[in-house]
């Protein structure tokens, strides 16, 4: 049975309709949306050495590459954070439908009222302003050991553990990171 052309027109657009807004709504919240790529992720989470003992905070969480695998593979406890609503629906239903949701918590909101003093490893891919907003927090909050790994962007004012420039992907250990200048202090 073909479809008339009015609705194949009517699923077309509405099908562009929702890719554009997926795509670029998140310009509206304060960030672009591109996936981490798989090969990245496995360097982040093997880097920070994520195991069942972690609690895995993930800003940004998109549509969960880092929270499902976290989960799933490391059996980590995971706090995946999205502020786009479509995006978050989207964990929603994955957390819903896989494995290990019960180690999952979801967070609609703004990553930046976060408290971290719970986050054994933070991961991200977030724009640079993101990050040296955040920076502060993770200052305050970030208790000795915590590990972050983020794709793309580094922490302003930090010096990385390691760095792989393939995936572009940097470790940080929480309060080894502090750059010194030479004398000891910040």
């Amino acid at each position: 049975m073909a479809l008339s052309p009015l609705l194949t027109l009517t699923l077309v657009l509405a099908a562009l309709g929702v890719v554009t807004y997926f795509v670029y709504a998140s310009f509206a919240f304060g960030a672009g949306y591109q996936p981490t790529p798989r090969r990245a992720v496995r360097t982040m989470l093997r880097w920070a050495e994520v195991g069942p003992q972690d609690v895995v905070y993930d800003l940004g969480a998109g549509t969960g590459a880092i929270v499902f695998r976290a989960a799933r593979i490391y059996r980590a406890r995971v706090v995946g954070v999205e502020v786009e609503p479509l995006r978050y629906l989207i964990l929603l239903s994955r957390r819903r439908l896989g494995p290990f949701g019960d180690r999952i918590q979801l967070i609609w909101g703004n990553l930046f009222h976060l408290d971290f003093h719970e986050a054994t490893v933070v991961t991200a891919f977030l724009w640079p302003g993101a990050m040296e907003r955040l920076r502060p927090k993770f200052e305050a909050e970030l208790r000795a050991g915590a590990r972050i790994v983020s794709h793309c962007h580094k922490v302003p004012g930090w010096r990385p553990t390691q760095y792989d420039p393939e995936t572009d992907v940097y470790l940080y250990r929480w309060p080894d990171a502090i750059a010194t200048n030479g004398s000891g202090t910040p």
